[in-house]
């Protein structure tokens, strides 16, 4: 068996990209497979490394992240006949026959890192969060916003600067972004990026300004040091993908979203709580996973589609 991963990021950033290669290493590695994989793709050029990696022959193809959503329709080119094409779709892409995808609930991840981040700055005094990402896209203003909506339901008065780069992986505009956070006041720091991401985190260190993770468990990196781990990474989903298809009863055509407080990730981690921050947080996870509290009303987002807690 070969699977071809196609990244838009680089997966060698130690977070959200690499995860999804590793878990894609780690089970060929068990089962005796090969994966080949194409990074750094741009999205202008998505379809194009799509028809380039069919020409390798792979039993799948897998999409690390929706960005590269421009590649999806090669799935149905001659080309591409008889491969299993999967999508780490994120807050999902248009469903169609060809492929399968995984997929979470932005409003959910978001709203837990900001009750997360708005524990540290109650303890702290704080009142100003900042946020750095790439793209303004409707994927990362919407996290932006159900991020502030979690942070305000523990701190009422707090303000969020936010900051586009428009590069998830440029770490000097990164850091030049969250300087300027800096100068403000900002109590904490979310770089919602990727291989920037370990950047600003050094900087913020610097500044003894606690960060938090975008996608990965970082609690146990020594150096730089995350304060919270938002873990929504794409290699725990694309697992839940590789063992159906390793048994041929994988479903082309089908989404399967996670749900925070239903499955074991999404998830959210202070690193090191205090108090009752973490008793805190737990009860909010819980509470997302009975539909007790609806981070998509919360923020205004819609972003659940028709609601069923513990589907």
């Amino acid at each position: 068996m070969v699977i071809g991963v196609i990244s838009p990021g680089d997966t060698h950033d130690h977070g959200y990209y690499e995860s999804f290669v590793d878990e894609a290493d780690a089970f060929a590695q068990a089962n005796g497979w090969k994966v080949i994989t194409v990074d750094k793709v741009p999205d202008s050029q998505a379809a194009q490394a799509a028809r380039d990696m069919c020409l390798q022959h792979p039993d799948m193809v897998a999409i690390a992240a929706s960005e590269l959503k421009d590649a999806i329709p090669v799935a149905s080119e001659p080309e591409c006949k008889g491969t299993v094409w999967y999508v780490a779709g994120g807050a999902g892409v248009t469903q169609t026959p060809y492929f399968v995808q995984t997929t979470d609930i932005t409003s959910q991840d978001a709203y837990a890192a900001g009750v997360a981040a708005g524990l540290l700055m109650k303890d702290a005094n704080s009142t100003k969060a900042g946020f750095i990402s790439g793209p303004q896209a409707s994927f990362t203003t919407n996290f932006a916003k159900a991020w502030e909506a979690g942070i305000k339901s523990i701190v009422p008065n707090e303000q969020t600067v936010s900051t586009y780069t428009g590069d998830f992986n440029d770490s000097a505009k990164a850091v030049e972004a969250y300087n300027a956070m800096k100068s403000q006041g900002v109590g904490i720091v979310y770089p919602y990026l990727g291989g920037a991401t370990f950047a600003v985190a050094a900087a913020a260190n610097k500044d003894s300004i606690p960060v938090l993770s975008p996608g990965t468990d970082e609690c146990a990196v020594p150096s730089p040091k995350f304060a919270v781990s938002v873990i929504f990474s794409p290699g725990d989903y694309f697992a839940a993908a590789l063992a159906p298809f390793k048994a041929g009863t994988l479903r082309v055509g089908t989404s399967l979203t996670f749900h925070m407080g239903v499955d074991p990730v999404p998830t959210v981690r202070i690193c090191n709580p205090q108090g009752t921050d973490a008793a805190t947080l737990a009860q909010t996870i819980k509470e997302i996973g009975t539909g007790q509290i609806r981070p998509d009303k919360i923020s205004g987002l819609n972003d659940y589609g028709t609601y069923n807690p513990g589907a």
